[in-house]
C-alpha cells in the first residue's frame, strides 16, 4: 500500500489564534438550550425513519418541536435585550 503524502505546506499552520475566544464561549453558551432541543428535534424525527409514527411518537415530535420553538423565542428576547435601541445610541 503506497501512502500519499503532501507536498505542499500547511494552507492553515496551527496557531493559538484558532481557540474560541470567551466571548465565542460565551455566545455558544447563551445558545445551548437551543442546540440542545433541537438535537432531541433531530433524534425523535430520525427514530421515526425506519418505522411508522405511532401517537406516542407524533406527540414526542410536536413536544421537541415546541421545544425548539420556545428555546428559539428565549434566545431571541435574550438577544434583544441586551442591544442598545437605536434612539439612545
Amino acid at each position: 500500500m503506497k501512502f500519499i503524502a503532501a507536498l505542499q505546506d500547511v494552507v492553515t499552520p496551527w496557531s493559538d489564534g484558532l481557540e474560541p475566544s470567551d466571548a465565542e464561549l460565551d455566545a455558544i453558551e447563551a445558545e445551548m438550550d437551543l442546540v440542545l432541543a433541537e438535537v432531541e428535534l433531530l433524534d425523535a424525527v430520525i427514530a421515526l425513519l425506519d418505522r411508522p409514527a405511532s401517537e406516542f411518537d407524533g406527540r414526542r415530535v410536536r413536544r421537541a418541536h415546541n421545544r425548539v420553538l420556545a428555546a428559539r423565542r428565549d434566545v431571541a428576547n435574550r438577544v434583544a435585550g441586551t442591544q442598545v435601541p437605536r434612539d439612545a445610541a
